[in-house]
């Protein structure tokens, strides 16, 4: 792991357990997050030989979808902190073939990236609350490249059963629940035309938007 840079504010979520110790079980505990993944996927305006980066990967469990889409002239990058998840992403990119997906093991905020054409976050809502980490990613995103967000987030506050399913499933996952009513706050307001909409009963959300003077 690389060393803690005292300027890196963002949060060092491959510290929870979820990340470091239960890589195994990963996919089958998120598989049903699986279609906010390919939604969020969706959203992004990918053509056949683009770059992606996928912003905490994980697993790889949105490789299948970003390699569909880049094609064989495209690359995906991903990036984790996690050793353990990306020890499986690489499993997931052997068994599958994908010459094309390159994996970089950093935080976030640490982490050399190469320019991209666009960027997802899926389920990463601590690199979503740290700024620095967020426009770290955007500068390396060429201007007019689009990201996408995908999520949990706090349903309406009446919905005290759902929201007591939304501290289960993500608590995990996250250092803290902090600014989890808007998870996407941060990256509206650097994404000007950001759209936004809610999922699952309220309980999650879609993100999306274009770069405008990012990198080049």
């Amino acid at each position: 792991m690389p060393g803690t840079d005292p300027a890196d504010t963002s949060p060092t979520f491959q510290s929870l357990p979820a990340y470091r110790h239960a890589a195994t079980g990963y996919d089958a505990r998120t598989k049903h997050f699986d279609s906010y993944r390919r939604g969020a996927v969706d959203l992004l305006r990918i053509r056949p030989g683009d770059v992606v980066l996928d912003v905490g990967c994980g697993t790889g469990r949105s490789f299948p979808w970003l390699v569909d889409r880049v094609g064989p002239t495209g690359t995906v990058v991903g990036v984790d902190p996690a050793e353990e998840m990306l020890s499986r992403a690489s499993q997931r990119c052997t068994a599958h073939g994908w010459s094309n997906v390159v994996l970089i093991h950093s935080t976030v905020a640490q982490a050399v990236l190469p320019m991209v054409d666009h960027a997802l976050f899926c389920a990463v809502h601590d690199v979503l609350q740290s700024g620095h980490s967020v426009d770290h990613v955007l500068k390396h995103v060429r201007e007019g490249g689009t990201v996408a967000a995908a999520g949990g987030k706090w349903a309406p506050q009446w919905k005290v059963a759902l929201n007591a399913c939304v501290v289960a499933m993500h608590r995990p996952y996250v250092e803290s629940f902090s600014g989890f009513g808007r998870p996407w706050a941060l990256l509206a307001d650097r994404v000007p035309d950001l759209v936004v909409r809610e999922i699952a009963m309220g309980a999650g959300y879609l993100a999306s938007g274009s770069v405008q003077g990012g990198g080049s």
